[in-house]
């Protein structure tokens, strides 16, 4: 039995704008990556979306991002590792409140957008956050969304790491991302063949043609795909047509 988390950025709304369709998705995962306020999210949205989790009984993570509200954290900052190692700690422990505040505790890390590429691009600025992730819980499980990261994570007898991988978007041979700036329904049949082509095989196709792996343990699918509930629907039927089990990251890592 092959055992997979599938995890999803939520919690990206900020006062009267919605981004995203948290309520509709989260039947369907198993980890939440919540917005911890630099990048989206506010207090009432980080509370509404830790309750919505623990309602659907889904692990909770926080999705820390450089302070830039307004590029949506996709602009990349002159930060040092230490302010780098500050700002996900600050916001680690600010989800954490509202974590304990409805009695469950944080189960995971992964950062977003420009913070991610820095941090890939980074050894060092890599090593001081997840130094900063083990002073504050070694349980913590970071969640690294390439092979840059996750190698700087194995370093660490102490810290507890899954590899990513995504289907919603496609590979380029060298294993980087094609991110298109607007986001377009896409065939939910081709997206839930690429979750078990990884989940089973640990590959998948490039844009090229070329199998490529992808040795994920844990499968990120974008909640603010127009059609990411149908995307969902078709991979859970292959779930479970498949030898596949579904389980959050602490029951992974």
């Amino acid at each position: 039995m092959v055992r997979v988390d599938i995890n999803c950025d939520m919690g990206e709304s900020f006062g009267n704008w919605e981004m995203g369709r948290d309520e509709a998705v989260m039947p369907y995962i198993t980890s939440a990556n919540v917005a911890g306020g630099y990048h989206a999210g506010d207090p009432h949205v980080m509370d509404r979306t830790v309750a919505l989790a623990c309602e659907h009984d889904v692990g909770i993570g926080i999705h820390p991002g450089l302070p830039d509200k307004m590029g949506f954290g996709r602009r990349t900052m002159d930060v040092t590792p230490e302010e780098m190692t500050e700002y996900v700690v600050y916001q680690l422990g600010a989800l954490d409140a509202f974590a304990r505040a409805n009695g469950t505790h944080i189960q995971h890390v992964k950062p977003h957008g420009a913070m991610y590429s820095m941090l890939s691009e980074s050894p060092e600025h890599a090593r001081a956050v997840m130094e900063g992730i083990i002073e504050v819980n070694p349980e913590i499980v970071y969640l690294a969304t390439d092979t840059n990261i996750y190698e700087v994570a194995r370093e660490f007898d102490s810290l507890r790491a899954v590899f990513e991988g995504y289907v919603d978007l496609t590979y380029r041979a060298d294993r980087s991302l094609i991110v298109e700036r607007k986001k377009e329904s896409l065939d939910p049949e081709l997206v839930a063949d690429r979750f078990v082509s990884i989940a089973l095989d640990g590959e998948v196709e490039a844009a090229d043609g070329e199998i490529i792996g992808v040795p994920a343990e844990s499968i990120c699918i974008h909640g603010d795909t127009p059609n990411s509930v149908e995307i969902l629907e078709a991979i859970h039927e292959r779930i479970a047509a498949h030898d596949i089990e579904l389980a959050p990251l602490s029951e992974i890592a």
